[in-house]
């Protein structure tokens, strides 16, 4: 039987995260703190993380987190943790974090403490950074508690600062006629919030880049297109088709259809689950995946608005 995620935080709760989130959000460093994202080939940079979060089919109370780490420029998987977690927040309009980013952390946590070596030098959301309704998304929360570079990496425009699908919008998208090209998100503060940008010569849909943290929202732009073998940078599709491979693999399931078939989703705040029937799956060598797009049972995401 599905279970029920909890209902809406009591105001105490949402106070609580309306301040932490005011505080965090003063660590925010919007430049370059490296050495390879000044380097218009990144040379330097090794290994780029991707982090994603898949439900359970019928299932709002339990998910899949997934951190993988990926070589640069290559691109190849050198390392996955992939773990069932428990939903214990509901989905609250601007405070995504506080559903994933906990557990999120302890992927990280966890790889600083198996395989340091591996560590990635940047991460690459699913969400957004400073494009957000108070400036600080899930890749400015993840980045400030992990103290590494991030880069919000989110596949619809969130309407914040007057930023709007318009006419306007639909013209300048119109515009980008090659991967790489990109115009910028500017709010009606006049603040740029972010870059649309197109991420491949094959789509023509755009992806919406903001600077996460310790990282400048040029480099992330041209970093989040060197990632790009699809529409979505490497690493954060890879996050998404393990993620998902996981829940198969530990709950059963159908087997995942041929290459080519749309897929994508994405949970809450989770912490992990427990038991015997509960394999971690955490911190395991690659094993072998389809390259191309994936299908597997999955529940409705309630904040997709903000991916």
């Amino acid at each position: 039987m599905a279970q029920e995620a909890v209902g809406p935080p009591p105001e105490e709760t949402l106070s609580l995260w309306k301040r932490e989130q005011a505080l965090l959000k003063a660590r925010v460093v919007d430049q370059d703190t490296e050495a390879w994202q000044r380097d218009p080939a990144f040379a330097g940079l090794q290994r780029v993380g991707g982090v994603d979060v898949s439900f359970v089919k019928g299932d709002s109370v339990r998910a899949c987190a997934s951190l993988v780490v990926l070589s640069y420029p290559e691109l190849e998987v050198l390392y996955e943790d992939s773990r069932l977690v428990r939903l214990t927040a509901p989905y609250l309009s601007g405070f995504l974090a506080f559903r994933e980013v906990p557990f999120l952390v302890d992927a990280v946590r966890r790889l600083r403490e198996k395989e340091p070596s591996l560590v990635p030098q940047v991460l690459l959301v699913d969400g957004n950074g400073v494009l957000h309704p108070r400036g600080f998304g899930v890749a400015c929360h993840l980045g400030v508690l992990t103290d590494l570079p991030c880069v919000g990496v989110a596949k619809k425009l969130l309407q914040v600062d007057g930023l709007e699908k318009d006419a306007l919008h639909r013209d300048q998208t119109r515009l980008l006629r090659a991967g790489g090209d990109s115009f910028p998100l500017m709010g009606r503060s006049g603040a740029v919030l972010g870059r649309a940008l197109r991420s491949h010569d094959r789509s023509s849909k755009p992806l919406y880049v903001s600077v996460g943290h310790k990282m400048s929202l040029e480099a992330a732009v041209r970093l989040t297109h060197s990632c790009c073998r699809f529409r979505v940078p490497e690493p954060v599709r890879q996050a998404d088709i393990r993620s998902r491979d996981h829940i198969r693999r530990t709950l059963g399931g159908p087997q995942p259809p041929a290459p080519g078939q749309e897929r994508k989703a994405r949970g809450p705040k989770a912490w992990p689950e427990g038991g015997p029937q509960d394999p971690s799956g955490e911190g395991r060598t690659p094993e072998a995946h389809s390259p191309g797009p994936r299908t597997h049972p999955e529940a409705p995401d309630p904040g997709a608005q903000e991916r």
